[in-house]
């Protein structure tokens, strides 16, 4: 089950995800050994039952960086520029996203870095230290609740958001063109592409392709015909979107409707 919520973290979001799993009855030509799992489609491999979300579910490009607690293990999700399928190697999750653009400062690793990857947070801040965080994390009673505690004392020792970054974010997700808002915050082209490189792991073109796919499938969810919601997000027309779509969420529109 997906939940999430408004972070107390300004701009970010909280999210917990637990997939339920069932064993298969005990077989009764390993009787020493009932409990443990045999390889992937063997027999006596655990049958998953994942409820209600699927484990195998894409996550779309959102401009975004996320921390994720995964049954004691820390790790970064970097920015992705296409759609990221889940290998599900825990059972409980819970995880920060940031705002798009604050993540660097937080964690301390420039955005192009982790650009379409998932890295253990071991790597940026020490094995000793992550694993020190995730062992406090997995004996909360509430670990959501603490990894947002982690977040925000982190946060607290950062540097503030760049108010640019923030200036830049709103207005390419309000659909102004690149050129304008470089104009619009005082940067220059190849300024505009070097921070947006550091900040979001890409320039300010693919940042605001990925922010206009969302504003579509956002529409798309609500229930807007798909001609509608493409001109309403920014897109030429419905094949544009469609393109986007394919591009962006390695899927088609229709099979992105009917999975959610």
């Amino acid at each position: 089950m997906y939940e999430e919520r408004p972070a107390l973290l300004d701009g970010a979001v909280l999210w917990t995800r637990t997939l339920m799993t069932a064993s298969r009855p005990d077989r009764p030509d390993r009787p020493d050994r009932p409990d443990r799992p045999g390889p992937p489609g063997s027999l006596d491999a655990p049958a998953r039952l994942d409820l209600p979300d699927r484990p195998d579910r894409p996550v779309l490009p959102d401009g975004c960086m996320d921390l994720i607690w995964a049954d004691g293990r820390l790790l970064v999700a970097g920015p992705d520029t296409r759609a990221y399928v889940p290998g599900e190697t825990a059972t409980r999750y819970a995880g920060i996203r940031f705002a798009p653009g604050e993540a660097p400062a937080i964690l301390g690793v420039p955005a192009h870095e982790l650009r379409d990857r998932r890295v253990a947070l071991g790597t940026l801040w020490g094995e000793a230290e992550a694993r020190r965080l995730g062992e406090r994390i997995a004996e909360a009673p509430d670990p959501a609740a603490a990894l947002e505690a982690l977040a925000l004392r982190t946060a607290a020792r950062a540097p503030a958001p760049d108010p640019l970054l923030r200036a830049v974010v709103a207005r390419l997700d309000a659909g102004r063109p690149v050129a304008e808002t470089a104009d619009a915050v005082g940067l220059g082209a190849r300024q505009l592409h070097r921070r947006s490189l550091e900040a979001f792991g890409y320039g300010p073109k693919t940042l605001a392709r990925i922010l206009r796919l969302q504003r579509a499938l956002t529409l798309v969810r609500a229930g807007l015909p798909y001609a509608e919601a493409a001109v309403r997000a920014g897109c030429a027309d419905q094949a544009h979107l469609a393109r986007e779509t394919r591009a962006l969420a390695g899927t088609t529109l229709s099979a992105y409707a009917a999975s959610t």
